[in-house]
């Protein structure tokens, strides 16, 4: 989904280095619209002069007889944001609102190979950055705003590719006996303190975390030392899942409730089985593979009382 600076840029005059303050004024006469001119050495942009400081400069008690008929370097900024053609809109809007404020709306200047290109105007620069930032939050899941379905397909193309991967799929067991029981405003709660867990351990490793959609959860990782970080996760988990049943239900060990057949029985409570699949015992040649032996390895956790994980060994 990068978006880059470049793909926004749109062309504007440009005058020389060495060019004279009558031709910025008569470039600005002709051209209402634009804010500011480029100013080149050949093809490469040096400085930028805008509309505003040009004409206060001319506007000046003696302006016009200082600066009309001498060199553009007198008027120029000579210290413009100047950005590659591939930078993304998120980096270069960061860059541009760092700026000092005199400067924080003049045109970034954008280049290719060094040469000048064009330039994005803060207002297209900021209208593009909300439209790109709407469209990926129609990515993430709404609940837990963590990367969805389409993302996380993305993700498996590209992991799969590597020498060492590892997928961790999560799943809540007995999710739906606990939504039964105590509403599922209190089951969304629980969705997202996993989702807060999971969180706080792969965020500080620059681990790919997903929410594929109810209380399934993935964890992309590039290499096989899952084994610590799945006990630390069981542990967490445990203990945090217990702040959501009261005590009666957390002593007897169970909730009772309609099992998906509809009869009543006692079910217990909510566990995390993590199925884990690596290309370290087994290749992987596409992500349907992936899917499916994670499919086989999550019914056999899932048969597992308690919280565990499984590995496709």
């Amino acid at each position: 989904m990068a978006v880059y600076i470049g793909d926004i840029a749109e062309p504007v005059p440009c005058i020389s280095l060495y060019g004279i303050s009558k031709e910025v004024d008569t470039i600005f006469s002709e051209n209402k619209k634009i804010h500011g001119i480029v100013v080149v050495n050949e093809e490469t942009p040096i400085s930028l002069i805008t509309r505003t400081h040009f004409y206060q400069k001319m506007g000046t008690l003696y302006g016009y007889n200082l600066y009309m008929g001498r060199s553009i370097e007198l008027i120029a900024n000579n210290e413009p944001l100047i950005v590659d053609y591939f930078q993304s809109i998120t980096e270069v809007s960061k860059l541009a609102m760092e700026r000092k404020e005199e400067d924080r709306y003049d045109y970034v200047i954008v280049t290719k190979e060094d040469k000048y290109i064009g330039i994005v105007s803060i207002q297209r620069l900021l209208m593009k950055l909300v439209e790109v930032q709407a469209e990926f939050a129609s990515f993430l899941n709404p609940l837990t705003r963590l990367p969805g379905n389409h993302i996380i397909e993305d993700k498996l193309k590209e992991i799969i590719q590597q020498d060492k991967f590892s997928i961790l799929y999560f799943d809540l067991d007995h999710f739906k006996a606990y939504n039964d029981t105590y509403g599922f405003k209190k089951g969304d709660e629980l969705l997202q303190a996993t989702a807060d867990l999971l969180k706080k351990t792969f965020d500080k490793r620059g681990i790919f975390l997903g929410h594929i959609g109810g209380d399934d959860f993935i964890a992309v990782l590039n290499h096989y030392d899952f084994i610590s970080i799945c006990e630390a996760i069981i542990n967490d988990f445990d203990r945090s899942v217990e702040q959501f049943y009261n005590s009666n239900h957390l002593s007897q060990k169970y909730v009772i409730t309609e099992n998906r057949q509809g009869v009543k029985e006692k079910i217990a409570l909510v566990s995390l089985s993590i199925a884990i699949v690596t290309n370290q015992y087994q290749p992987f040649s596409n992500v349907e593979e992936l899917v499916e032996g994670a499919t086989v390895v999550k019914k056999s956790c899932k048969k597992i009382q308690g919280s565990c994980f499984l590995i496709n060994v």
